[in-house]
């Protein structure tokens, strides 16, 4: 065994401070390394990489934080920017798997639906006053926005959220 090997809480036996990462970064290394999420290169980053869209993964990620610590809401604003035509498919599930929960935790109760466009794409909606039309409450993916008033008899494979969405 070398000294480099003996560690004392962040001082190693030879005197070498070694910083400890937090959690937070362990999980993101976790997770890049599960999903193979490429770390932007020093050399290609430029002042338009700032206003780059973050990865699935890492909105995913977001997601999640954001919703143990309760902010449903900001959970799901975050995976309305997903983009599931970038994604690989179980990506593109397992957002939809973390959308899902989060919309029945928020629109549970309310009689809400849910329209899936597909793998990554899906809405949820919930029945307006008029009984005839559908506003749109939460999205995955799609260009809707929370608030449009969609006609339900237009939409093909509406199904309840309660009902296995």
């Amino acid at each position: 065994m070398t000294t480099a090997t003996l560690v004392a809480g962040n001082r190693t036996m030879d005197g070498v401070d070694r910083p400890r990462r937090s959690l937070e970064e362990l999980v993101d290394q976790l997770i890049a390394a599960m999903f193979k999420v490429e770390e932007p290169r020093a050399a290609t980053q430029t002042a338009s990489a700032e206003t780059a869209e973050p990865s699935a993964t890492r909105s995913i990620h977001e997601a999640r934080r954001l919703r143990q610590s309760g902010d449903v809401d900001g959970a799901l604003a975050v995976l309305a920017g997903v983009d599931a035509t970038k994604v690989e498919t179980r990506e593109a599930r397992w957002a939809f798997s973390e959308w899902t929960q989060l919309v029945k935790r928020r629109f549970g109760g309310s009689g809400a639906l849910v329209y899936s466009q597909g793998t990554g794409k899906a809405a949820a909606l919930v029945p307006t006053g008029d009984g005839g039309t559908l506003e749109v409450a939460a999205v995955l993916g799609m260009r809707w926005r929370p608030g449009k008033v969609v006609s339900g008899r237009s939409l093909r494979g509406l199904r309840p959220l309660a009902g296995g969405a």
